[in-house]
């Protein structure tokens, strides 16, 4: 698949983590489901791109070249741009327009390509301009616990931030953690129980839909998550 990949946590509140590779050869990947949503840097044939990648609710086959590399930052629930929220972006992506090789436009100013090592930085400048947000309540909803505010504000504000229900949130995540547990050689049976699913049945249309392999297929076969736009 990707013979180089490197991963970090970042320091900023507002990332999840940070992730570099690059392909020697064509190929393709399946790109799980996933709630968040990322910024892609691709490099490919001399020229550089950047990209809004939005929340997968389904898993999906992706091609990319040879010979290119991409670098992702992948915000935590319930981080986002107001000019570009998530719901905007489920399922999908937008490229923003490129001002010169070195800059691109993002909320009317332009913008120096970030990079791996300085990505931490280009994140605190878009809070500190107030182009990236995060809504406090976040958490606490998706957790269940008690809010100052009303349910219907409480959905209104988890939605707009994530551009998903809560509901969605929670399939994708058990989903995810079922797929983990697989990976790590729990028996299929135990995985049912551990992940709250009422049958196997239940567990493989739920693996299927969100990442895309049975949970047979799981141990065996590599699966990645990484939103790319070569």
């Amino acid at each position: 698949m990707f013979p180089h990949f490197e991963e970090r946590l970042s320091d900023s509140p507002f990332v999840e983590r940070m992730w570099m590779t690059e392909s020697g050869h064509a190929g393709s990947f399946t790109s799980i489901s996933t709630v968040v949503w990322s910024i892609v840097i691709s490099k490919w044939r001399g020229r550089i791109s950047i990209s809004f990648h939005g929340p997968e609710t389904n898993a999906t086959r992706k091609e990319y070249p040879p010979e290119a590399e991409w670098f992702g930052i992948m915000f935590k629930l319930g981080t986002y741009v107001p000019a570009i929220p998530p719901g905007s972006l489920i399922d999908g992506n937008i490229v923003l327009p490129a001002t010169s090789g070195r800059t691109f436009s993002l909320c009317h100013s332009q913008w120096q390509f970030p990079n791996f090592e300085n990505a931490d930085t280009f994140v605190d400048r878009l809070v500190r301009a107030g182009i990236l947000v995060h809504e406090p309540i976040t958490d606490s909803f998706y957790q269940g616990r008690s809010q100052s505010s009303s349910l219907r504000t409480a959905q209104y504000r988890f939605l707009r931030s994530t551009g998903l229900s809560r509901r969605t949130v929670r399939q994708i995540e058990r989903a995810r953690y079922a797929a983990a547990l697989l990976k790590e050689g729990v028996s299929i049976l135990d995985t049912v129980y551990e992940a709250g699913y009422s049958d196997q049945p239940h567990l493989t249309r739920s693996l299927k839909h969100y990442i895309g392999q049975t949970p047979a297929e799981i141990p065996s076969t590599p699966i990645i998550a990484l939103h790319t736009s070569p």
